[in-house]
């Protein structure tokens, strides 16, 4: 199964050659996108000024820019100044391309496989079982399918980098992958491996002599007949369930903490965040994200937590992570859930009463605390809105050195005498 009959030996090339050009891309995201407090001004700052070291300033050769070999080629080091250049931006490069190519082999199964049902999205209430489409048809979807989630996973890519280096999620990481996901599900319509509303017979059966039938819009226990029909409408209620679903539940967690625990437990970045998730995996597959994100951390927390002692962590690697682990997985993992879904608005109630277990749970933690005199960092400050400025300022004075820098450019003579780090920063260059 390949597009337009060209083999996969010059298709998965080609896919990781582009990945890791796109890739160099990203690293420009990742380094300039934080600079900006708004969203216009990092996405003007993305293609001014041209690329250039960060401490000789000079601009960097075309050929230098070469993925993956141009970092190779100059041994991490700037052509000019000879500074050490990361080799993270070279690996970055080089994961994109297996990004492109893996993402690839899992949603079109490109001469791996004969039937499209081992596509990682395909499940029996896909739009592709429908009786209408047929082959050629099904392969078309499936490459729509692959460029529309690559989106999503490159945005994922950008936050998941940013958040880990400073603890924020721009708009400009989320925002315009957001519009993508609304915007190309309403133009193409088939995209979703779920539809927005399905039941199954057993809430038909049951819940129906409880609640009203205004609630059972749905009646099929497949997809509905509607999504046939009017392919573009539903994509777009899908995006929008998705971006309200998505992001409502973080922002009712945001609020719920920080009333219990007086201090901030989640940023609005990781609002956004799963605002954009939802936007194009539909507000089912954003609910399991949410759920599967937290056994995505207990390794990282587990296994850091002697060596870090913060309270505060980046949360938004976690969320993308189980976001690619959800899409990867759905078949067959994820699809067996659409019996826990197919219960109709019993759902929600569920997702109520979740919601009124976790601050009876957090108000619980909290109280045992007080009683065995446990000090709450959180309890004696004062809850603020902090945005990238602020989290820009604090790591610029944090470890604050006029030492070359990837992280922080040479300061300007007389700076360092003026903040009275002058003699800290001799001894840390070795009384240069």
């Amino acid at each position: 199964m390949t597009f337009g009959g060209i083999p996969q030996w010059i298709i998965l090339p080609w896919l990781f050659m582009v990945g890791a050009c796109v890739g160099s891309f990203l690293n420009v995201c990742i380094y300039r996108i934080p600079q900006h407090d708004r969203l216009w001004d990092q996405l003007r700052g993305l293609t001014h000024p041209p690329s250039s070291c960060p401490f000789c300033k000079k601009l960097i050769l075309a050929i230098d820019n070469i993925p993956v070999f141009g970092w190779l080629f100059l041994r991490g080091r700037c052509r000019n100044c000879r500074h050490w250049i990361p080799p993270r931006y070279a690996f970055i490069e080089f994961f994109n391309g297996l990004l492109w190519v893996g993402l690839y082999m899992l949603i079109v199964p490109a001469g791996f496989h004969s039937t499209v049902k081992e596509s990682c999205l395909w499940s029996p209430l896909s739009p592709l079982t429908d009786p209408a489409m047929q082959f050629p048809d099904q392969v078309f979807w499936l490459h729509a399918q692959y460029f529309y989630y690559l989106v999503m996973a490159e945005a994922l890519l950008v936050a998941t980098f940013i958040d880990f280096d400073l603890q924020i999620i721009p708009d400009g990481s989320t925002i315009p992958a957001m519009i993508v996901g609304v915007g190309a599900s309403t133009a193409l319509g088939h995209l979703h491996p779920w539809p927005v509303w399905f039941q199954g017979n057993s809430s038909l059966s049951f819940f129906s002599q409880l609640l009203p039938d205004a609630w059972f819009f749905g009646r099929d226990p497949v997809a509905p007949a509607w999504l046939l029909a009017h392919p573009h409408i539903h994509g777009l209620l899908s995006s929008l369930a998705g971006i309200v679903i998505g992001g409502g539940i973080v922002w009712l967690v945001r609020i719920i903490g920080e009333r219990v625990m007086q201090r901030e437990t989640m940023g609005f970045g990781d609002v956004i965040l799963m605002a954009m998730i939802g936007s194009f995996l539909g507000w089912q597959a954003t609910i399991l994200v949410f759920f599967v994100a937290p056994f995505c951390s207990l390794a990282v927390i587990a296994s850091t937590i002697v060596f870090k002692r913060s309270q505060e962590i980046a949360y938004g690697p976690y969320l993308s992570f189980a976001a690619l682990l959800v899409l990867v997985c759905w078949n067959p993992r994820v699809a067996n859930c659409d019996q826990y879904f197919g219960l109709g608005p019993v759902v929600f109630v569920h997702g109520a009463f979740m919601l009124a277990m976790l601050g009876v749970t957090l108000a619980f933690v909290q109280t045992v605390k007080r009683w065995f005199g446990i000090d709450d960092p959180g309890d004696d400050q004062e809850i603020s809105e902090w945005n990238s400025g602020d989290q820009l300022t604090f790591y610029a004075n944090k470890e604050a050195t006029s030492v070359p820098s990837p992280i922080q450019p040479p300061t300007p003579p007389g700076a360092t005498a003026g903040q009275g780090r002058q003699f800290t920063d001799r001894w840390r260059s070795g009384g240069k």
